[in-house]
């Protein structure tokens, strides 16, 4: 399993926001499956994204969340902004 930590978050910060500029983005979903640790840099990237695509009127949606990354998202706060669902088939699905 991956982490989501300092070593990687600014390529992942970069990544996304390269995505953002060079297509017509409105919603984004972060597939945690395979994740196993989540630090605050990660979720500083998760949240900074969220920030920049709902003033766009966008949504954020978060799957695939392993219990242990689950109860970061949690206790952070992350859970009250995005909708949580269990696959990116699920989000795909709602949306379309």
């Amino acid at each position: 399993m991956g982490e989501i930590d300092m070593s990687i978050t600014d390529a992942l910060r970069r990544d996304v926001d390269r995505a953002l500029q060079q297509n017509e983005v409105f919603n984004i979903v972060f597939d945690l499956a395979g994740v196993s640790f989540v630090d605050s840099s990660g979720l500083g990237v998760i949240l900074g994204r969220y920030k920049k695509v709902t003033a766009a009127g966008g949504r954020v949606f978060l799957t695939g969340a392993a219990p242990q990354v689950r109860k970061v998202l949690e206790l952070s706060g992350l859970l009250t902004l995005m909708e949580e669902h269990p696959s990116v088939e699920h989000v795909i699905s709602k949306i379309s």
